[in-house]
């Protein structure tokens, strides 16, 4: 990347302002940036669960099933060692599922540490199967697979795992093998029709469930797994949004010590929350970087501007870069490498308008796990890459700040919480995702002006439409996407050929999984009779009912 100085104005304000932010930079530890967990809450005041995962496509579920019981959980590759997770306090360990059969040459299996340590287990479905193999029973295909609805029969009244439920319950089974053989010192606990052995334990807290207690076709699974967190691992439920915020104004505060942080700010919930943790633990040692990238919505770097000078009383650096953004973006139209040019470039402005600040130390961000996760870093090395999220995978190979990631371990509704225990007010704190690269990647093909303002004026639309008919909050996110597609239209008895603009809205609890939303009709009427009259260019409206998977909520 050419490193000619920058077209960037910049100007310091009073403070900072509002809008929708999913962190700027997503940052990869294996490419830049030196190690920073201050996200990860402190052991002293943390008890912590720990999914293994299998390459379930669960395995974000069952972490969050979890999060929700009030209990600590992070996600570890199969073959993670137990230094991965020894300044965890565990208080026990989920075993997911997963696509292989134990009795594969190369089946993935759990870690000698997770049946060394005296730790309770579950065993999820294939997590069942392999705590089975490995501790000396036998698996082997089925003669009657199950999938779907199943009805769950408890061979004995006592069983901890089942604590206030029915003797029979419905759930939801996803599995071609099954236990022939107990290991020693197991016993059967339940059965269904086709599985007769569908739960196993023994009394040093190891537990295998043929099932999925992790969905909603499982009514009872969130009271299966409160019993094996509360019950059997004997949690307190300490993860809450208050013990979150002391811990991790704690831990900032022992990182930063008396060094300088700067914070790439957006506006939104994530860059919002991160920077008032860093600020309530470092004070005017944090000053917040705002970068007008020229990708953003219309008027929105004034609300930002505004809305952060009424809530926070922090330091805010306003740097007018989007003439050199799109600059970059020139010629550029995969995807991955517009992620890559705008994290980059990002990174570069930050680095320089710390360098007119005097020195500095540490890049705060809003880097979520979510983000983490898609993007496939050494923390999450047994998941597919979906796609490289620009503060999680964009960096350059150099990077001059070591970073302080407050929020890196949160999902979103987490941040909302966290959010509001700040005392954030709710229009900053429910504010919809907007992505980090901005409009570039609701552009598909090469980021122009022209194509810019098409889509900003498309955009303003959809949300206006959406705000009038009561539907914000409903939504996880709803926009406008300028597609490289033109249509043949008729308009005044004039033949036009120009672009087709795609209305995309969806419902989710944390971007990991999305519903097309179900807008009414007549508010879809409406958003695609304004794009087509009030926006030049444009003569076609189509809606995406594309749910998460397949696709994903962004185009690119």
């Amino acid at each position: 990347m050419t490193q000619n100085p920058r077209p960037t104005t910049t100007h310091r304000v009073a403070a900072s302002d509002d809008l929708e932010v999913s962190a700027y930079l997503e940052i990869a530890r294996e490419k830049g940036g030196q190690e920073a967990r201050t996200d990860r809450p402190h052991p002293v005041q943390q008890e912590s669960i720990v999914v293994v995962d299998f390459g379930s496509q669960y395995s974000r579920l069952i972490a969050r099933r979890v999060r929700e019981s009030k209990v600590y959980c992070e996600i570890i590759p199969h073959d993670a060692p137990w230094e991965a997770v020894a300044d965890l306090n565990l208080k026990g360990v989920i075993l997911s599922g997963g696509p292989a059969s134990v009795y594969d040459d190369d089946a993935p299996l759990a870690p000698p540490w997770v049946y060394e340590r005296d730790l309770p287990v579950l065993g999820i479905c294939y997590g069942m199967q392999a705590m089975v193999h490995q501790l000396g029973g036998k698996v082997a295909p089925s003669s009657k697979r199950e999938y779907g609805h199943a009805v769950l029969h408890q061979n004995r009244s006592d069983a901890p795992l089942f604590q206030g439920l029915p003797p029979s319950m419905p759930v939801w089974m996803s599995h071609g093998d099954r236990i022939t053989e107990m290991p020693p010192g197991f016993s059967a606990i339940a059965f269904t029709d086709n599985s007769p052995i569908a739960v196993v334990g023994n009394d040093k807290g190891m537990l295998g469930i043929q099932f999925h207690p992790e969905v909603a076709h499982t009514p009872q699974g969130k009271a299966i797994i409160e019993n094996f967190l509360l019950g059997v691992c004997g949690c307190k439920g300490l993860w809450t949004a208050g013990n979150f915020v002391s811990s991790a104004i704690e831990r900032i505060r022992e990182q930063v010590g008396e060094g300088q942080v700067i914070c790439a700010l957006s506006g939104g919930v994530d860059s919002a929350v991160a920077a008032t943790l860093v600020h309530r633990a470092v004070g005017d040692q944090l000053t917040c970087i705002f970068v007008n990238n020229g990708l953003m919505r219309r008027e929105e770097p004034e609300r930002v501007r505004h809305t952060f000078e009424k809530y926070l009383s922090v330091n805010l650096v306003y740097a007018e870069a989007t003439e050199y953004f799109l600059g970059a973006l020139k010629g550029v139209v995969d995807p991955e490498q517009k992620r890559r040019v705008i994290g980059e470039e990002f990174i570069r402005v930050f680095e320089e308008e710390a360098a007119r600040l005097g020195t500095v130390d540490f890049l705060a961000q809003g880097t979520l796990y979510p983000d983490v996760i898609e993007s496939k870093t050494a923390e999450s090395n047994v998941s597919a890459k979906i796609k490289t999220h620009h503060n999680v995978g964009g960096l350059p190979q150099r990077m001059r700040l070591s970073l302080v990631e407050p929020l890196r371990y949160l999902f979103k509704d987490e941040v909302r919480e966290v959010g509001l225990e700040l005392g954030l007010p709710e229009e900053m704190v429910y504010r919809q995702p907007f992505p980090g690269p901005g409009l570039a990647i609701r552009i598909i093909g090469e980021v122009t002006h022209d194509k810019l303002e098409v889509l900003r004026a498309s955009d303003w639309i959809v949300m206006d439409e959406v705000k009038a008919n009561g539907l914000y909050r409903d939504l996880w996110q709803s926009f406008a996407v300028l597609t490289d597609t033109h249509s043949v239209g008729v308009m005044g008895d004039f033949r036009t050929y120009e672009y087709v603009v795609a209305v995309r809205a969806v419902t989710s609890d944390d971007a990991m999984t999305a519903d097309w939303a179900r807008l009414p009709y007549d508010v879809l009427a409406r958003i695609s009779n304004r794009i087509a009259n009030e926006v030049p260019g444009v003569n076609r409206v189509v809606y995406d009912i594309t749910s998460k998977p397949p696709g994903t909520i962004e185009w690119e």
